[in-house]
């Protein structure tokens, strides 16, 4: 093979971890990468880790990262000869491949026809359809109109699936049980599927009730050459979206694996193919159906690469220069399991998180076991302006448990502090009996929620609020320890913080508050022989207690049972971790004003950041509680808030299009009993 680079300098079109990850296979074949940054990412890891970096525009992602003439710009300006477009953004529109093109930029993924081709459902379907590929009964015409949709729906027998013809990801799908939901569905879908794709078309499937979501890595060069480099199991998921992924598929039959590989390269071959791309099946009952390609490479192609050894981003970029794929069989080798860690929180409906990241700690990589893929670090912000993914975690095992294994083993090495995280659902999923049974299908998280969701306000027991009392009061000692030294007098006994008494025993009252509970108030008192009495806000308990930091870390000492876990503290905020459940709790200054408890439900609030799609309430409008008031679009999903009770609208805060902070109040209320 000439050692030859394929090109000088590539530009990606795209940020986080997506542009990091293309950027490092660049790095080591010797070409220079070109990266592109929004106002707010000007600090963002993708940005220093590029040879350098172009400012194409605003925040929000259409000002920025969806400007083809501002990328096109950056590309010519930096003497980059290639784009590579990463995932998601600009990576499946047709109009930005012909671009490059018609710029003398070479597009590192398909043809623009091939993106056309398979970028609206409904043609797909109808082209899989023609070259033999099999399809979910459903409807995928080009009447829109609520009477057609309606009559298809009915048709095909409900619960029917309303998805987004133009886009993938979960955005603009609906799950429809009853015809009376229908209408809802489609209009939410609709403005989900515009505010995403600029497409609001829409299509009807079948709902399969219990399916596997399967998928087939395919790769075809310039010079006829198409394969299948085997499945990933991508089942686990919520929202339509994968959280978890793994290769191979478990159960799967040699077979089944060669019919699903000869489906996904006849699905190929039938667009004219060219680079990496995904088809994706839906299986039940021992049949499985085609439900979309993505004409890209996919977030979870990590795990393709463990268990064949290959580098599927050198492949791109080779096969955009015009070479032809080698001669090569992969083999299975071992198993690869994939986890996505989001800034959300499973315990409000999964709703995105945001704030910055002000403690970090990943797992230590482990080369052909252990990859950790991010594009942020510590200190650096999660914004309402993109995808919340942290980071993606990828283990390899030399069977199913020993990857289950590895997967445990480096979910409880992550230290996340700041924004709301999935990492306790992922610890709960990968801990789960039926997930080591491999019993999956899409309804897993839903199915198993009792077990993998936390409580919105899970109680505390004791250790928790042990763990919490006893960094309090270290952190009490290093203070008085710290402001000793600096002192004109180090030894005086004042800067001792051991609530000493002349007479009688010394304690201390700290103010703790567990989740958004109400406040409670820990008494410690040191014993002689280490450690402190803790009167619990527990069932009044009184417990004697003793936290270490040990070679494998943080341990606590209570009636006589040594417990592994872990405390992060920053500032007045507290996370507890013990046997895979992080728990949060503050620290409360008494001298501070007292906090309201609870919350006015006379007004609705933005849960999140984001920005306002629709209004749905007029002032003087009467409405009842459950009735829809607005729509918030934040993080590439879409939020139907509604009213917290019955009543009249008094007034309407914000307007269409306006970016509105968490807790920014949007529509005020009169209760009925008011009027």
């Amino acid at each position: 093979m000439d050692a030859t680079p394929p090109f000088r300098k590539i530009l990606v079109a795209n940020r986080g971890e997506i542009a990091c990850r293309v950027m490092a296979t660049a790095r080591r074949m010797g070409i220079a990468t070109v990266a592109v940054y929004s106002e707010a990412d000007a600090r963002a890891r993708h940005v220093s880790m590029a040879d350098e970096a172009w400012p194409v525009g605003a925040a929000p992602a259409r000002e920025s990262y969806l400007s083809v003439p501002a990328i096109l710009d950056a590309a010519r300006r930096s003497g980059a000869e290639a784009v590579h477009p990463g995932y998601g953004f600009l990576s499946e529109n047709a109009d930005f491949a012909a671009a490059c093109a018609a710029a003398g930029l070479v597009f590192i993924g398909p043809p623009a026809a091939a993106i056309r081709a398979m970028g609206s459902k409904a043609g797909a379907k109808a082209l899989m359809g023609r070259a033999g590929v099999p399809l979910v009964p459903g409807y995928h015409g080009a009447d829109q109109s609520l009477e057609r949709l309606a009559a298809a729906a009915a048709e095909i027998g409900y619960p029917v699936l309303v998805k987004a013809s133009a886009g993938g990801g979960g955005k603009g799908m609906r799950v429809v049980e009853a015809p009376e939901g229908l209408a809802d569905a489609l209009g939410g879908a609709r403005r989900e599927a515009l505010a995403a794709f600029g497409d609001g078309r829409l299509l009807i499937e079948r709902y399969l009730s219990r399916p596997r979501h399967i998928e087939i890595q395919v790769f075809a060069d310039r010079h006829g050459n198409t394969v299948s480099l085997f499945e990933r199991d991508c089942s686990i998921q919520r929202r339509h979206q994968k959280v978890i992924e793994e290769a191979p598929a478990p159960g799967m039959d040699p077979a089944r694996r060669q019919a699903m590989g000869e489906a996904a390269i006849a699905a190929a071959r039938a667009v004219g193919y060219v680079g990496a791309g995904t088809v994706e099946f839906i299986a039940e009952d021992g049949a499985f159906f085609f439900m979309e390609m993505n004409t890209r490479l996919q977030v979870e192609h990590p795990v393709t690469e463990m268990v064949t050894g290959l580098d599927l981003v050198e492949w791109q970029i080779r096969v955009a220069s015009g070479e032809p794929l080698p001669a090569m069989r992969p083999g299975l080798r071992g198993h690869a399991i994939e986890a996505r860690l989001y800034a959300e929180d499973p315990a409000r409906g999964f709703l995105p998180a945001t704030g910055v990241l002000r403690h970090l700690r990943q797992p230590v990589p482990v080369p052909g076991r252990v990859r950790v893929d991010t594009g942020v670090r510590e200190g650096d912000a999660i914004t309402p302006h993109y995808d919340p993914m942290i980071a993606k975690l990828v283990v390899w095992g030399e069977d199913r448990a020993a990857a289950l294994r590895q997967l445990r083993a480096a979910l409880a090495e992550y230290e996340v502090s700041g924004p709301r995280t999935n990492l306790g659902l992922l610890r709960a999923i990968a801990a789960h009996p039926a997930f080591a049974a491999a019993a999956l299908d899409t309804g897993f998280i839903a199915r198993h929620a009792a077990a993998l969701l936390p409580a919105a306000e899970e109680e505390a027991g004791p250790a928790i609020w042990a763990a919490a009392a006893l960094a309090v009061l270290r952190a009490l000692e290093e203070e008085a320890a710290a402001q000793a030294r600096a002192s004109a007098d180090p030894c005086s006994p004042w800067a001792v913080a051991d609530a000493w008494r002349m007479n009688g025993t010394g304690e201390q009252a700290l103010i703790l508050r567990a989740g958004e509970g109400p406040p409670a108030t820990v008494r410690a008192a040191p014993l002689p022989e280490g450690g402190f009495r803790l009167l619990l806000p527990v069932g009044g308990s009184v417990r004697a207690a003793l936290a270490e930091d040990a070679e494998a870390g943080q341990r606590l000492l209570m009636d006589g049972v040594w417990r592994r876990l872990r405390v992060l503290r920053q500032d007045r905020a507290l996370t507890v971790t013990l046997d895979g459940r992080d728990h949060r709790l503050s620290w409360e200054d008494p001298l501070a004003a007292p906090r309201a408890e609870g919350g006015a439900q006379d007004h609705l609030r933005a849960p999140i950041p984001g920005r306002v799609a629709q209004l749905l309430a007029r002032p003087g409008e009467r409405v009842a509680k459950g009735a829809p008031l607005a729509v918030i679009e934040a993080m590439k999903m879409e939020l139907v808030l509604r009213a917290p009770l019955d009543g009249v609208v008094e007034a309407v805060r914000c307007a269409v299009g306006e970016m509105v902070e968490e807790g920014a109040e949007l529509v005020s209320l009169r209760g009925a009993e008011a009027g």
